[in-house]
């Protein structure tokens, strides 16, 4: 059975929109039309973000990769949050509506893509821009990070006091005649740890108490150094596969040597 948006129900779930929405003067009818008509394209969704999820799968330098659909009740109540935002870009007479909610909103479809080790970000990053229209990219980063990859790449770099880190990318496609907007979201899987609890203890509290924050902000360093070891161990694993090569190499080159100098000494015997 089709869920119908109650705006009663609504309220008691999110209470801190509700002021919002007297301030903003925003009219729940309108909501409740986004609601209804973002429900009805959710299966629609769901298979496009199937089709980007399994094409990122197919690349070897990628871990795993996660597809999700936001929940109707979410796209509701960011509308209402970004209400302010988008009156600042667009004027005071903006409101959300059925023809622009999906074009302003642009994480209905979020894609996460999770690599073991930082330097595959470099082979990630060219298969997306290769494979989509890449409209935004933007890496997501802990104060005093190195972001000369990301300087390089002329992309924009936010500094998170949070120590959030993760690349998005909004990605631009047609699947029917109707344009599409997914967010693609890349990121290790020591970040991939650390985001999850982050996100799960910030929409659990109101506010992070003081020595949650303090003690989470402790937690990403070790996550960062537990990122740096890893890219060291792989480094060290590679140079030792091409050194255990090399002298593989030297012995078979070695062995060669010894069979022809055997050849000669027993041609000159005889």
């Amino acid at each position: 059975m089709k869920k119908s948006f109650k705006i009663d129900e609504f309220l008691l779930k999110y209470p801190h929109v509700e002021q919002i929405i007297e301030e903003k003067n925003i009219d729940t009818e309108v909501l409740k039309d986004i609601y209804n008509d973002f429900v009805d394209y959710k299966v629609s969704y769901e298979n496009q973000a199937g089709f980007i999820a399994n094409i990122l799968r197919s690349q070897p330098m990628i871990h795993s990769v996660k597809s999700r659909i936001k929940e109707p009740d979410r796209l509701i109540e960011k509308i209402i949050r970004k209400t302010e935002d988008r009156r600042l870009k667009y004027g005071d007479d903006f409101q959300f509506s059925l023809n622009n909610y999906k074009n302003e909103i642009n994480d209905l479809i979020g894609i996460r893509v999770i690599h073991i080790f930082k330097d595959q970000w470099q082979d990630i990053h060219e298969f997306i821009t290769k494979t989509w229209k890449v409209i935004e990219v933007t890496a997501n980063v802990r104060e005093g990070d190195n972001t000369k990859k990301f300087e390089e790449l002329n992309i924009e770099v936010r500094s998170r006091i949070s120590g959030y880190r993760s690349v998005h990318y909004l990605v631009e496609f047609y699947p029917t005649n109707e344009k599409v907007i997914a967010e693609i979201q890349v990121r290790t899987i020591f970040e991939e740890g650390y985001g999850e609890i982050d996100h799960r203890l910030r929409y659990s509290h109101i506010e992070i108490p003081e020595i949650l924050k303090s003690n989470l902000l402790l937690f990403n360093r070790i996550v960062g150094s537990a990122d740096e070891m890893a890219s060291l161990i792989n480094d060290l694993s590679k140079e030792w596969v091409s050194k255990e090569e090399e002298l593989l190499k030297i012995i078979e080159e070695q062995k060669e040597e010894i069979e022809l100098l055997k050849k000669s000494l027993n041609t000159k015997n005889n």
